[in-house]
């Protein structure tokens, strides 16, 4: 009933403070009290009273004019109700910089300079304050305190230049740049609180530790992700020595176990990623982090078991910890951003990445299951239509069908590799080209073809590999033609978006269209070798090494293809460049194909090309009949 006091009250105004005092006290006790009562209803309720309270409080307090004597007051209440609502939504929201402006605005309403500033916004608001405070040595605590949620709102919103400023206008520091933040806020040092002072739920020095380790947190984040190892180390570990929650302490951990991985340091990273996994219930990032180690190092085995362990975290729900009625640090911290290390990704994601890790380590069985598993999640409600890659650098929908056909070829499981690529055709059939038309299109002399995505010639390429391995050549010589057929007639559409891969507008990188034809191409002129059709094979394998330069195993093809029809001059000549370009120094690739067509090269791929060099520089020596 206090809080309806009117303005001519009899009442002394120091007894309407201290019972203004008391109601304050009261519902952060109640706010307390509920934060203990852990996830029950009732916390909820408690903590929306208490809500309610300090709102009605405030209001009551900012329906007087402003009073220097009421201020201190006034601006706890301030900051315990945004302290209170922005850890109940977890997040900010412009309502709590306007409650931050208002309270300014009732500072220099008592020293009558409201107006002009009100023109600068909230960071010329906080100047014209802080310079009015300097008459007013009671606010200060009071003001640091509301500085403090300033500072975590503008963090929060990424606005660091007036953060900075603010900051050095606290500390009385007149120049400086967003840079030096970190040292402005080791630096800032607010005003102790007294005994007899309004309760808070969270004070003005508590708020300056989480917002060190909040930005230093991020700021060695982003200092990883750009590749600047020194400075986000010596972040990291100011984040990690800071006031740092469990949850954040994890995500330090792992962030530093990654920047001494990429430093070169193995051990010490290791050290970190058992201390992150040991640390708390979220294990995702460490044991993505370690499986990434443990590649490096060569240890196949414990980076697939971290990535098993990793999927076994992902299918169950983790248990949160109960928030505080508090800013806390993960209050401050950005979205997670796919680009970041510490992004450990979808269920899926990560049972893709060990299926195809299992495939390119040789651990062809697992692999074969992995998919399966895989493929079962997802096509559960999949529909006939395209999806978008679960990550940026991840593979669509289509080319982990294709993967896992590989796999399964791999395996020596042909007829299950054909059933996973007519599953596949199927649901996407009305995006294949009528054949009718094309050859209509074809004999009227129109230019444009059919567009078709290059994985549905890949489909048949695979298709084809399946029919070779259960023993039916015209089969696979007609799966071959088909997927080249389709292949020649591609006019790639929206290349100016790059090589990408985008299956929905059916790209691919002009490398992996040029290796998927020489795919084909070899594979049917094996067909054709393996048939005594060496004339055939000899067409396919000239036009292999015509439309991709960049493949080695045409060449050799071609070479032994050669000396068969007895071509001596033609297959000397290309023995000779082959020579030549062995002793040539060896490049790294600078691009990467689709995993399903490297593994399809393997099997095509002649075993031993030193040996066939040699033997061909023999039978040079021999004389002619």
């Amino acid at each position: 009933m206090f809080h309806q006091t009117p303005l001519g009250s009899s009442v002394p105004q120091a007894s309407c403070l201290n019972l203004w005092r008391e109601k304050n006290d009261q519902l952060v006790r109640q706010a307390k009290v509920a934060q203990d009562l852990g996830l029950s209803p009732r916390r909820q309720q408690l903590a929306q009273d208490a809500l309610e309270g300090l709102r009605g409080l405030l209001q009551s307090l900012q329906g007087l004019p402003a009073a220097v004597l009421v201020l201190p007051l006034e601006l706890t209440v301030i900051c315990n109700f945004i302290t209170l609502r922005a850890s109940l939504a977890q997040g900010f929201t412009e309502d709590q910089a306007q409650d931050i402006q208002r309270g300014l605005e009732r500072v220099l309403e008592t020293q009558k300079q409201v107006g002009p500033s009100l023109e600068c916004g909230l960071r010329g608001l906080w100047n014209s304050v802080l310079h009015a405070s300097s008459l007013l040595p009671e606010l200060l605590p009071a003001l640091h305190h509301l500085a403090g949620l300033q500072a975590a709102l503008w963090l929060s919103t990424d606005h660091l230049g007036d953060l900075t400023l603010l900051l050095q206008t606290l500390n009385g520091s007149q120049n400086g740049s967003s840079e030096d933040l970190l040292l402005h806020l080791k630096t800032w040092s607010p005003p102790a609180k007294e005994s007899d002072d309004p309760l808070t739920l969270q004070d003005a020095q508590g708020l300056r530790d989480v917002l060190l380790t909040a930005f230093a947190y991020r700021q060695g984040l982003q200092e990883l992700i750009v590749g600047n190892l020194p400075r986000a180390l010596s972040s990291l570990h100011e984040a990690a020595s800071g006031l740092c929650p469990r949850p954040v302490l994890v995500q330090v951990y792992t962030a530093l176990g990654t920047c001494l991985r990429k430093m070169g340091n193995p051990q010490r990273a290791l050290l970190y990623l058992i201390a992150a996994l040991k640390g708390g219930l979220i294990c995702g990032p460490p044991l993505l982090e370690a499986s990434r180690l443990y590649q490096q190092l060569g240890n196949t085995a414990a980076e697939l078991e971290s990535l098993e362990l990793l999927v076994e975290a992902l299918s169950v729900t983790p248990s949160s910890e109960v928030p505080h009625f508090l800013i806390e640090v993960e209050l401050l911290l950005p979205q997670p951003d796919p680009a970041s290390p510490l992004h450990c990704g979808t269920l899926s994601q990560v049972k893709h990445l060990l299926a195809s890790r299992c495939l390119q380590t040789g651990r062809t069985e697992d692999a074969v299951e992995h998919y399966l598993d895989l493929l079962a999640l997802l096509l559960d409600g999949w529909e006939p239509k395209f999806s978008p890659p679960p990550c940026p650098r991840g593979p669509c929908m289509p080319e982990i069908f294709l993967e896992a056909a590989a796999a399964l070829i791999q395996a020596g499981q042909a007829q299950d590799a054909l059933t996973i690529c007519e599953e596949l055709l199927s649901r996407t059939s009305s995006l294949l080209p009528k054949m009718p038309w094309l050859w209509k299109d074809v004999r009227k002399g129109t230019k444009e073809s059919p567009h078709c995505p290059p994985w549905v010639s890949a489909t048949y390429l695979l298709q084809g590999q399946a029919w070779v391995q259960l023993g039916d050549p015209k089969q696979a010589i007609s799966e071959f033609s088909r997927c080249l057929e389709l292949l020649f007639r591609y006019i790639p559409k929206d290349k100016e978006q790059g090589p990408a891969s985008n299956c929905e507008q059916g790209c691919m990188s002009d490398v992996a269209l040029q290796q998927l034809r020489a795919a084909a191409l070899i594979s049917r002129g094996l067909e054709w070798v393996a048939s005594g059709q060496d004339t055939r094979a000899l067409q396919d394998f000239l036009l292999s090494v015509q439309v991709c330069p960049g493949n080695g195993d045409a060449s050799f093809h071609l070479l032994q293809t050669l000396r068969r029809l007895d071509r001596r001059d033609e297959a000397t000549a290309l023995w000779r460049r082959l020579e030549a370009r062995t002793k040539l120094p060896q490049e790294n690739a600078t691009w990467s194909l689709p995993l399903y067509l490297e593994t399809c090269l393997s099997w095509i791929r002649p075993p031993d090309q030193e040996t066939l060099l040699e033997d061909f520089r023999t039978s040079l020596l021999e004389p002619c009949d």
